[in-house]
């Protein structure tokens, strides 16, 4: 085992700092290639989940927002959804601010919005008890509504 292999077990921070080093100084013979390419995988993997979590709770708010939220029984008719609106703006500001620190992932967003939409159905039928009938089997939202802050199902754009 390299010393470089050998710090990336025992002290992360100084084998990343090191191979930085390494890399301005164009020594490339010297970097611990094995764990570099480890180290940019799991980045590129960490990005995917992050940006399928983050859909997955837009979308099932969006969901909630056309279909129950219009629904309330009279008795409920004073919540005015703002905890739910709370929700989507975060989600939108968070998947936004992905997108630019990992631009990669544009190409992958509609993939990832196809592949995060079934896990939101179940979240939204679990939270508001619908039949999962009532979802849409394939999503009903373009990847620009996803994205737009004025986009709420069934309100009108201002």
């Amino acid at each position: 085992m390299t010393d470089l292999a050998t710090l990336y077990q025992t002290d992360y921070s100084a084998w990343a700092k090191r191979n930085a080093e390494l890399l301005r100084a164009r020594r490339f013979d010297a970097l611990d290639i094995e764990h570099l390419l480890e180290e940019l995988s799991d980045m590129s993997k960490s990005d995917r989940r992050e940006l399928h979590s983050r859909l997955l709770v837009l979308i099932a708010h969006l969901l909630k927002w056309e279909f129950q939220y219009q629904n309330l029984a009279e008795r409920w008719r004073e919540f005015d959804g703002r905890s739910w609106r709370s929700t989507i703006i975060q989600q939108r500001e968070q998947i936004a601010d992905l997108l630019i620190e990992s631009p990669g992932l544009k190409a992958q967003f509609e993939e990832a919005i196809a592949g995060a939409y079934p896990a939101a159905i179940r979240l939204a039928h679990k939270e508001t008890r619908l039949p999962l009938a009532t979802f849409p089997t394939l999503c009903p939202y373009t990847a620009g509504q996803l994205l737009d802050d004025d986009f709420f199902p069934g309100v009108p754009p201002p």
